[in-house]
């Protein structure tokens, strides 16, 4: 089943997944606080070459199925014109209304 955006508890994370699925590379950008790093399948990636590629050139979007941690965790499927749709989960680190780290692979 899955979890309306609007109905996610952390609003860092919320406006994550709004901008991945709107496909706004600013208002995505501006979530991310100075210095922000992720990685993906527990290897860190640079985080501009990640994210042009996995979501926006590609058309990424999230349906969030779990979330925990007070919202910092998510389980999600995740689709792109790349790799269709597969499992994911999420992790995020939030300081304010800003996320410091993304954590990314299959679930």
């Amino acid at each position: 089943m899955t979890i309306q955006t609007g109905k996610l508890s952390d609003p860092a994370v919320r406006a994550f997944v709004n901008a991945v699925n709107a496909h706004d590379r600013d208002g995505f950008m501006a979530l991310l606080a100075p210095g922000a790093t992720m990685s993906d399948d527990g290897s860190d990636r640079d985080l501009d070459d990640w994210t042009d590629r996995e979501i926006f050139s590609s058309h990424g979007h999230m349906e969030v199925d779990n979330e925990s941690r007070g919202g910092h965790d998510l389980i999600a499927r995740y689709s792109n014109d790349t790799w269709g749709e597969m499992r994911t989960k999420w992790h995020f680190e939030v300081d304010g209304d800003k996320i410091t780290r993304f954590e990314t692979g299959q679930a």
